[in-house]
């Protein structure tokens, strides 16, 4: 992403809290006066959904359903919301302001072990292409340099996992660093103010933080961790309405295969300004696309649910045995059955 979203991120970050109160407002008017609908009927006799989207290429499956009006043909009367980050995706559905959302891997596992009323219905994206963000006058030439450094991070999203990783291959612990709580846009700058010596945020600034040090710029990049973008169900979701969001989202896949071109310019549109055509270009192909419940979904699950019960001293259990309960097969098994291969 380049200085332009950045700009434009910085008043989303800081008014989340209206975002949600606005969702609320769009959710009675359109949902048939259901908070969080996820399945009540409406005169047209299409079910009203809510969705809470995040301006992430994971989901690029919801902006194609949402820009090709896919929804009717499923039975779908959807309104959808486009949040900054997973996060606040995910606390829009445990708020009860949408019936399902589209979140991070580490934001579902922290809620489960908080014992929160929130499944797991699909893994829709993998992506694995991270990168340490820093500068050529900190000498951090290899993630063992990050000992006793100032590392920022959006605490919360599956990036603060991914620098878990990027430590953890040189045997180091968020203990060996000091870390700095900052939104995903405002890594860029604190970089170059120099107010941490390095950064982790979502592929989408890091064309931003390129631009904004120059010749100063520096990366190492990591592919130890792939990330999950997971379409979410909270308590008001049924099954029916469940299979046929999943339903909608597996032809948005296919639309999107058939024509990658036009799903981009998709994307963009429905991120209203949020991301921009270059960086949607270069990077939604990195992207493993294809709705599934899988046995490496289970294993990864697990393994971050073990670090989130260390790191945020959680208390629910993160073991194998434990880790099937925050899935909802269900839904998936009834819209495309080959894609379920856990038990």
């Amino acid at each position: 992403m380049n200085q332009d979203r950045q700009d434009r991120s910085r008043p989303r970050a800081a008014t989340a809290a209206v975002l949600t109160a606005v969702f609320c407002l769009l959710v009675t008017a359109c949902g048939g006066g259901a908070s969080g609908s996820g399945g009540a009927g409406d005169p047209s006799g299409r079910r009203s959904v809510t969705v809470a989207a995040s301006d992430q290429l994971g989901g690029a499956p919801v902006h194609v359903a949402q820009e090709r009006s896919l929804w009717a043909a499923d039975g779908l009367d959807a309104t959808v919301t486009t949040l900054p980050t997973g996060r606040d995706a995910l606390n829009a559905v445990l708020g009860g302001q949408a019936a399902f959302g589209v979140v991070g891997d580490l934001p579902a596992v922290t809620a489960a072990l908080s014992g929160r009323d929130v499944r797991i219905v699909a893994d829709l994206s993998r992506f694995s292409d991270w990168r340490l963000l820093t500068r050529t006058d900190r000498g951090i030439t290899g993630f063992g340099a990050l000992k006793g450094r100032k590392v920022g991070v959006p605490q919360g999203t599956n990036v603060e996992y991914a620098l878990s990783r990027m430590l953890a291959s040189a045997q180091l612990t968020a203990l060996d660093i000091t870390v700095v709580n900052l939104a995903p846009n405002q890594v860029t700058a604190a970089l170059a103010r120099g107010d941490v010596d390095a950064g982790v945020t979502f592929p989408s600034f890091y064309d931003a933080a390129r631009t904004a040090l120059a010749d100063r710029y520096a990366e190492l990049p990591f592919s130890g961790y792939t990330a999950r973008t997971l379409l979410v169900a909270g308590a008001k979701a049924d099954d029916a309405t469940a299979t046929a969001v999943l339903r909608t989202l597996l032809r948005a896949q296919k639309a999107a295969e058939a024509d990658p071109a036009a799903a981009r310019a998709a994307v963009v549109a429905q991120s209203k300004g949020a991301l921009q055509a270059g960086y949607v270009e270069a990077f939604q192909p990195r992207y493993a696309y294809g709705a599934t419940l899988s046995p490496e979904l289970l294993t990864q699950l697990a393994d971050e649910g073990a670090w989130a019960k260390a790191a945020q001293s959680l208390t629910g259990s993160a073991d194998r045995a434990a880790v099937p309960g925050w899935l909802r097969p269900g839904p998936l098994k009834a819209a495309d059955p080959a894609a379920v291969t856990v038990g």
